[in-house]
């Protein structure tokens, strides 16, 4: 198998045992993103819009890092704090998935690292 740690200083550092993503055979398997901004280290918590934003700013940073886009994207994973901001969640989210959106499950969870509302996981291929 080959397996590679993808890391970029523009996503916040794991704050745990876990690589930011991890590439094998073609995969990139992104760690779930909460809204962590990577140089302040402050959590972006003004509203579940801007705290999505944050998340997909720091998906979009491994992304790149690994030299793949969001149209690389086959499967990602929403966790939520609340499942009645799904739709404010989703309207930030669709405009990074204009075509072709990937695969996708969003799930009412009973918390969250650092008392966040919202959290993304992704897996994309080359």
């Amino acid at each position: 198998m080959n397996k590679q740690v993808i890391n970029t200083s523009n996503a916040p550092a794991p704050i745990g045992p876990y690589s930011q993503a991890i590439e094998a055979n073609g995969f990139l398997f992104i760690s779930g993103q909460i809204p962590l901004h990577a140089e302040s280290g402050e959590l972006i918590m003004d509203s579940i819009e801007a705290e999505t934003e944050q998340v997909m700013k720091n998906l979009h940073a491994i992304l790149k890092e690994a030299g793949l886009t969001f149209e690389n994207v086959v499967k990602t994973s929403i966790f939520l704090m609340d499942m009645q901001q799904f739709a404010s969640v989703n309207a930030v989210y669709a405009r990074y998935f204009t075509e072709n959106p990937p695969a996708r499950e969003t799930i009412q969870v009973a918390g969250l690292p650092k008392n966040v509302h919202v959290e993304i996981s992704m897996i994309a291929v080359r």
